[in-house]
């Protein structure tokens, strides 16, 4: 591993009940921060909240809900034992510079934009090492800080991890959104994706239904000539 962030991943597949199933557990910490998460097939299931001093259930509510009985206080633990050795590795490697991937962001909408009707604004950062970056919205080229949630880091199957940023907002026309994201291995550049808000266009969906008309015009008209052509040869004929 590369530090000072220290990484654990597990990944494995197994079967049940003739389904096929994938568990991703992350345990990581850096000297300050520690994370601990678990999840099923890509959807994140129990993590950490080292702040709030308590364990997150992130499933959907169920008549019989999943407990995580001791979660917490065996991750409080297993941060202790993290963070001694992210202390001790880092003395013996001396520091090494930390592998690094870029990450790759996106903006896109939750719903079709309807002026005066609340949406939300999704922030996609994929792809990046290690898991720690800040992501920063902008309306207008002012700073948002209201209506914005942060998921968890989430791993991927080659290592990296993703995340998503949203923000609730009500769309105005003319009004432009940025999220911009900051980490590591952008070197001090920031990547920056914008969206104008503006309601969707019919010009599009008009010509194709135009082009569409045009073009049975074309065929119907070519079929008459074919029918005239061959009128004619038969009269010919006769």
């Amino acid at each position: 591993m590369f530090f000072p962030l220290y990484v654990l991943l597990y990944h494995f597949t197994f079967m049940l009940f003739y389904f096929v199933h994938e568990y991703v557990g992350i345990h990581g910490c850096s000297e300050t921060d520690g994370e601990d998460m678990h999840g099923l097939d890509e959807e994140e299931m129990w993590h950490a909240d080292f702040n709030q001093k308590r364990g997150v259930v992130t499933l959907p509510d169920f008549a019989n809900p999943l407990e995580f009985p001791n979660f917490y206080e065996t991750s409080v633990i297993e941060m202790t034992g993290c963070k001694s050795d992210v202390a001790f590795l880092t003395k013996v490697f001396k520091s090494p510079p930390p592998e690094m991937d870029a990450p790759q962001t996106s903006i896109y909408l939750k719903d079709d934009v309807e002026l005066g009707v609340q949406n939300t604004l999704i922030c996609h950062v994929t792809g990046f090492y290690p898991p720690s970056l800040s992501i920063s919205w902008t309306k207008n080229n002012a700073h948002v800080t209201e209506g914005i949630s942060l998921s968890q880091y989430r791993p991927r199957a080659d290592g990296t991890f993703n995340i998503f940023s949203t923000l609730k907002f009500t769309p105005a026309e003319g009004d432009i959104y940025s999220c911009t994201v900051n980490h590591i291995a952008l070197q001090g550049q920031p990547q920056t994706k914008t969206l104008d808000v503006a309601l969707p266009s019919v010009g599009p969906a008009v010509f194709c239904g135009v082009g569409l008309t045009l073009g049975l015009l074309g065929v119907a008209l070519s079929n008459l000539k074919a029918m005239h052509i061959l009128i004619s040869l038969l009269m010919l004929k006769v």
